[in-house]
C-alpha cells in the first residue's frame, strides 16, 4: 500500500519516518523508484511512498514535530490536534515545541481522563504516555512522564513547553487529550494541579526525578480534595543537596491553619488528616558548586473518609520504662509496603501528625488515635535494652521479661517484643521461668501456645540460635555466656489472656564455662525432648553445651538418643558426649564422634549431658536430638531377695556375737595379736623382681582382732556397751558440685576408659617372690577360741588363718 503525506507550510510541522534504533534495514522506504532507509517530510511538501515489506511497524517509527511560537505571534489557544492525518500505522511520537516568554507561563489543561505520573522506566498499561518538559532559556527541565486516567488536571509552566505524546502503532487515538489554556505569570518552575475524588491514592515526583531538582527553584502542587474527605501526605523517597545558602524545605498552605505557610523539613513527618484542598511547595537552595548533591522527592497523597473513632485517644504511658521503643505499624512492615491503591491505616500522635508507622520512646506519655477502618491490620513491635557493665551493680538483681501493660491494653495485636541483653565478657546471663517453665520447640513436641520465645546468643565472631521455646515445659533455667536477644512472638489474638501469668526472669551471673547450660526440672512421669542449639545447622566449632537433668524423687529417668552416631568427622580436636550422674563416684560415660552413642539407659539420680564440638570437616554439622522419660522406680526382685538374705546373715551374725560375748565372760584373757617390727619376716631366697614389695608398704601386716571388736558396731546397735575400734565406710553425704562434666581440653585429650573394672593388674608372683603373712604367736598354755575352725600345728612358726578366714567371710 502507498501513503501520501501533505504538509501545509503554515502548520510548521515536520514528519520523520526512520528505522527503529538497533535494527538492521531489512525493510526500506520506496519513493519514486528510489529506496530510502529514512524519510523526512518538511512543511509545504507532498510525498507519496510505500514500504518494501508487509510489516513496516516492526522496523519503522514516526516522529511528528510541530513548532508553536507564542513569543512573536498569537498563541493558538484551544485543543491541540493530531496533525497530519493519513499517517502509516507505525509507533508515533507527536512533539509540540511551544516557545514562550519566561514572563508569561503557559497552562496545559487535560481532558476528563487526566494524567497519572509514573516513575522513570515504568510503562503505561495502554502504552500511551505523555512527557512534559519546561524550557527556560536554553535549559530543559523534565517535569515528568504521565499515563492516562489519573488525577493531574492542569500543569502550568514557566517559559516554553516541550510536550510529547507517544502512541503505539495499533492505537486508534484521534485527539491529543490536552489544550493550551492561557498564559499567566507564575514566578516558579511549575504548578501541578491534582484533583482527587473519593477514597484514592496518588504518587507524584519532583521535576527531573531522580536526577535532581534544579538549583534554587520553587514548584507547587495544588490538591483539590472533596470537602467531606481527609488527605494525608507521605514522603517515600527523598534526598537532599548540599546547600551553601538558604535551606531546602516543604511549605503547606492549609485552609484554616493559624500559621500559613506551615514549613517542614523533608525528614519530618508530613501533615495528615487534612480537611479540604491545600497546596504543597518544594523549595531548593543555592548548591555547593564543587559538590552540589541531589534534591529529589517521591511522595504519596492518600484521601479517605473521616474515621468514626478518629477522636478516640488511647493512653500509652511509657514514663516508667527505660531503654524501650514501641513501634506501631501495618502488618508486614518493614518488608511489605502496602500498595498505593490499598486503604491505609494511620497512627496519629495528634490530629495532624499521623503516619503509617509511629514510634514511641520510653520516658514519656502519649495519647494516640487511629485512622483505620480495620485495626486488625495493625501490629506492635517493641524493643527493650538491658545491660550490665559491672557485676557488682547487677549481680543479685532480677529483671522481669514481661510485656508492659501499656502495650497489652492497646486494641492492637502485639507482633513481637524484643529484649536485647548486653554484658561484658566476664558477665553472663541467666534466664529462668520458675513457675511456667519452658518447652523447647522440637518436632516431637511443638509449641501450640499463643506466643513463643526465640533466643539467640551472639558475639562478634559467631551467632548461636539457642532455639524456640514456649511456656509449659520442663526447662527451668538457661545460662548463656554471650549477649542475648530474646524475641517474644505472638500467634493469634489469645496472647492478651494467656500472657497474664508471664514469669520469664533474667539476671546477670558470673562467668560460666560452657556456651550454654540448660537446667531441666520436669514434672513426675514427664517426657522431655531436647536438641542442640543452632538446629538444624549444627553447633559452631569448639562450642560446648550442657543439660542438667533433675530426676524427681522416687522416679527413674531413661535417657536415649535419636540416632546411633554424632554424624560428623573432625578436622581439628575431638567431639564428645559426656554423661554423668550427680553422685559421688558415679561412672562418667564418654563417647567420641567416631564411636556409637550410648544405648538408652536408666538414670536414678540427677545427671549431666554435655555435648562438645570439634572443628568438623566437609561442612558436616553436629546436631543431636535426645529424649528423657520419667517413671516411678521399680523394686527389683533380686534386690528384695538380697535384702532378705542380708537380714538372715545379720541374724546369724547377731547370734554368733551373742555366743562370743557369753564365752568371753568365761575366758578372762582374750587373745591379743602383737606385731614386732624388729623381726625379719621375709623368707630366704632370691631377691624379688618388684623393686617395692609388700614388706615396704606394710600391706602384709595384720593384727588378730577380737571378735567383739570386729562386731562391736552391731552390739552398739543392739544397745551393747562395746565401741568398735576400727573405722568403717560411711557414704558421702556432703554437698555435690554444680559444674557439668567436662571433656579434656581440645589441645590434649586422652582416651577415657569405659569402665572402672579395667584397672591394670600386676603380673603374678613366682614361688620365690611371695611375701608371707606374719602373725604373733599365742603364749603357751592359752587355749584357742572355740569359734576357730582350724587348729594350729604345734611346730609351725606362723598361723596360716588367711585362707580359711576368707572362706568364712571374716577377712576382707
Amino acid at each position: 500500500a502507498s501513503f501520501t503525506i501533505s504538509l501545509r507550510k503554515v502548520d510548521n510541522t515536520t514528519v520523520t519516518i526512520k528505522l527503529r534504533p538497533g535494527l538492521s534495514p531489512s525493510c526500506r522506504i520506496l519513493m519514486k523508484n528510489v529506496i530510502w532507509s529514512e524519510l523526512k517530510i518538511k512543511p509545504g511538501e507532498n510525498v507519496t511512498f510505500t514500504f518494501t515489506c508487509s510489516t513496516p511497524e516492526k522496523y519503522f517509527i514516526t516522529e511528528i514535530q510541530k513548532n508553536i511560537d507564542c513569543v512573536s505571534g498569537p498563541c493558538p489557544f484551544g485543543d491541540v490536534h493530531l496533525y497530519p492525518p493519513g499517517l502509516p500505522r507505525l509507533n508515533r511520537t507527536y512533539i509540540w515545541d511551544v516557545k514562550a516568554s519566561t514572563k508569561a507561563g503557559l497552562e496545559l489543561r487535560f481532558s476528563t481522563s487526566w494524567l497519572r505520573q509514573i516513575e522513570p522506566g515504568e510503562t503505561c498499561p495502554d502504552s500511551i504516555s505523555y512527557n512534559i518538559s519546561s524550557c527556560i532559556d536554553k535549559a530543559t527541565v523534565n517535569i515528568g512522564t504521565f499515563c492516562r486516567n489519573g488525577s493531574v488536571s492542569r500543569v502550568k509552566l514557566l517559559g516554553g513547553v516541550l510536550m510529547s505524546l507517544h502512541l503505539p502503532w495499533h492505537s486508534s487515538l484521534s485527539t491529543s487529550g490536552f489544550n493550551i489554556a492561557n498564559r499567566a505569570s507564575i514566578k516558579r518552575l511549575c504548578i501541578i494541579e491534582s484533583v482527587l475524588k473519593g477514597e484514592s491514592s496518588i504518587t507524584l515526583m519532583s521535576p527531573n526525578y531522580p536526577l535532581g531538582f534544579p538549583e534554587d527553584e520553587l514548584m507547587t502542587w495544588q490538591f483539590v480534595i472533596p470537602p467531606n474527605m481527609r488527605a494525608s501526605v507521605f514522603f517515600h523517597n527523598y534526598s537532599l543537596s548540599n546547600c551553601e545558602r538558604k535551606e531546602e524545605r516543604v511549605e503547606y498552605y492549609i485552609p484554616g491553619s493559624p500559621s500559613n505557610p506551615e514549613v517542614f523539613k523533608l525528614s519530618d513527618s508530613q501533615p495528615a488528616n487534612i480537611a479540604g484542598s491545600f497546596n504543597m511547595s518544594l523549595q531548593g537552595c543555592d548548591q555547593d558548586a564543587q559538590n552540589p548533591g541531589v534534591l529529589r522527592l517521591l511522595f504519596q497523597v492518600v484521601v479517605q473518609h473521616p474515621q468514626v473513632d478518629e477522636n478516640v485517644t488511647h493512653l500509652v504511658d511509657l514514663s516508667k520504662e527505660t531503654n524501650t521503643t514501641v513501634t506501631i505499624h501495618s502488618e508486614g512492615w518493614p518488608n511489605h509496603i502496602p500498595l498505593m491503591s490499598e486503604p491505609i491505616c494511620l497512627i496519629c500522635k495528634d490530629p495532624r501528625t499521623c503516619d503509617r508507622v509511629l514510634t514511641l520512646t520510653s520516658g514519656a506519655v502519649y495519647r494516640i488515635s487511629f485512622l483505620c477502618k480495620d485495626l486488625s491490620r495493625l501490629r506492635i513491635t517493641a524493643e527493650k535494652g538491658i545491660s550490665c557493665m559491672d557485676i557488682r551493680w547487677c549481680q543479685g538483681k532480677i529483671y522481669s521479661l514481661s510485656v508492659p501493660k501499656a502495650i497489652t491494653r492497646l486494641p492492637i495485636q502485639l507482633h513481637k517484643f524484643i529484649w536485647k541483653l548486653l554484658a561484658t565478657d566476664l558477665i553472663n546471663i541467666e534466664i529462668t521461668s520458675p513457675s511456667l517453665k519452658l518447652q523447647q520447640h522440637v518436632r516431637e513436641q511443638r509449641c501450640n501456645t499463643s506466643y513463643s520465645y526465640s533466643i539467640v546468643s551472639a558475639t562478634p565472631e559467631t551467632q548461636l540460635n539457642v532455639g524456640v521455646f514456649c511456656p509449659g515445659g520442663s526447662i527451668e533455667k538457661i545460662q548463656m555466656r554471650n549477649n542475648i536477644t530474646i524475641s517474644l512472638k505472638t500467634f493469634g489474638k489469645g496472647f492478651i489472656n494467656e500472657s497474664v501469668p508471664q514469669d520469664l526472669k533474667m539476671s546477670f551471673v558470673p562467668h560460666i564455662k560452657d556456651e550454654c547450660i540448660f537446667t531441666v526440672n520436669p514434672k513426675p512421669k514427664a517426657k522431655v525432648y531436647l536438641q542442640t542449639p543452632n538446629w538444624p545447622y549444627g553447633l559452631p566449632p569448639y562450642v560446648s553445651v550442657s543439660w542438667f537433668i533433675v530426676v524427681p524423687s522416687r522416679q527413674t529417668a531413661r535417657l536415649g538418643f535419636s540416632k546411633d552416631r554424632m554424624g560428623i568427622a573432625c578436622e581439628t580436636g575431638r567431639a564428645y558426649v559426656n554423661i554423668k550422674e550427680e553422685i559421688l563416684g558415679a561412672e562418667e560415660i564418654v563417647r567420641r564422634e567416631d564411636e556409637l552413642l550410648p544405648q538408652p539407659r536408666n538414670m536414678r539420680h540427677d545427671f549431666w549431658v554435655n555435648v562438645s564440638n570439634c572443628k568438623p570437616v566437609d561442612k558436616t554439622e553436629l546436631t543431636l536430638h535426645f529424649w528423657v522419660t520419667f517413671a516411678d522406680k521399680q523394686i527389683d526382685l533380686g534386690i528384695i531377695l538380697a535384702v532378705v538374705a542380708g537380714a538372715a546373715v545379720l541374724t546369724v551374725i547377731g547370734l554368733t556375737v551373742f555366743c562370743v560375748k557369753k564365752k568371753k565372760k568365761k575366758t578372762q584373757n582374750p587373745m591379743v595379736g602383737v606385731y614386732n617390727a624388729n623381726v625379719n619376716t621375709q623368707m630366704p631366697g632370691r631377691k624379688g623382681l618388684f623393686r617395692k614389695g609388700r614388706q615396704n608398704n606394710e600391706s602384709h601386716v595384720y593384727a588378730v582382732i577380737d571378735d567383739a571388736v570386729v562386731y562391736g558396731h552391731l552390739l552398739k546397735e543392739s544397745n551393747g556397751s562395746l565401741t568398735p575400734e576400727v573405722d568403717v565406710y560411711r557414704p558421702f553425704d556432703g554437698p555435690i558440685g554444680s559444674l557439668p562434666p567436662s571433656p579434656p581440653p581440645f589441645s590434649f585429650r586422652k582416651d577415657i576408659k569405659r569402665s572402672s573394672n579395667t584397672e591394670e593388674e600386676p603380673p603374678p608372683l613366682t614361688d620365690t617372690d611371695q611375701d608371707t603373712y606374719t602373725f604373733a604367736h599365742q603364749k603357751s598354755g592359752q587355749s584357742e577360741d572355740s569359734g576357730d575352725a582350724n587348729k594350729k600345728d604345734e611346730g609351725n612358726t606362723s598361723v596360716p588363718l588367711l585362707e580359711n578366714q576368707e572362706q568364712d567371710g571374716l577377712v576382707e
